[in-house]
């Protein structure tokens, strides 16, 4: 069996870079960039705004999740580093005396590689999946500790709608309540803890 190595190393590489897309990595406009240059007028009575990608950036709770992500990523990517280098060792002394080898001995060594290389696959992406499942646990328990805040922020603002200030091209931003719900989620609550979550069952194991 033909295994180039190339091919084979630069899958294995691939597979094993886990990316944890933090809260923080979440861009939070403080201002809106050129929208600022046109902003004024008068506040639309009733109108607020809010950008949540702010909140989760920007609040204390949020920066914490987005450390602890980013700390269970890169466990995770170590953790299939240290299974990886094993593996990329053993492609190449197979590269290197696969031109000795009988055709049986190629095909046999070559089909134990695959199926390693393929376990390690199947890993690498159940992995990923846990760190996408445990960031969106985190985003709504995020969430959930905020919407009191802003409901409450809503209402002592006589809001009548509420819009995402991120989709904002200019205006006046005085019914802003991004940096009022920031403070009171800051007040309430400044970490959260957590772990990878496992696999949903049935998820084909």
């Amino acid at each position: 069996m033909n295994l180039p190595r190339s091919s084979l190393v630069a899958s294995l590489i691939a597979v094993a870079s886990l990316s944890a897309f933090p809260v923080s990595s979440v861009r939070a406009a403080d201002n809106l960039g050129g929208a600022n240059t046109l902003a004024g007028g008068n506040p639309v009575p009733g109108l607020c705004l809010l950008s949540r990608e702010a909140v989760f950036a920007q609040a204390k709770i949020g920066q914490a999740a987005s450390q602890r992500l980013s700390q269970l990523a890169e466990q995770a990517n170590s953790q299939l580093e240290t299974q990886r280098k094993p593996l990329d060792a053993d492609i190449q002394s197979f590269q290197q005396t696969s031109p000795s080898l009988s055709e049986a001995q190629r095909k046999q060594q070559g089909a134990a590689l695959q199926q390693r290389m393929q376990a390690f696959q199947t890993q690498s992406g159940e992995t990923n999946q846990r760190i996408q499942l445990t960031r969106a646990k985190a985003m709504q328990s995020i969430s959930e500790e905020a919407q009191p805040i802003i409901a409450s922020s809503y209402t002592s603002h006589h809001c009548g709608l509420l819009l995402n200030r991120d989709a904002v091209i200019a205006g006046n931003m005085a019914n802003d309540l991004t940096g009022e719900v920031i403070q009171g989620l800051d007040r309430k609550i400044t970490t959260l803890s957590f772990n990878l979550e496992p696999l949903p069952s049935g998820n084909g194991k």
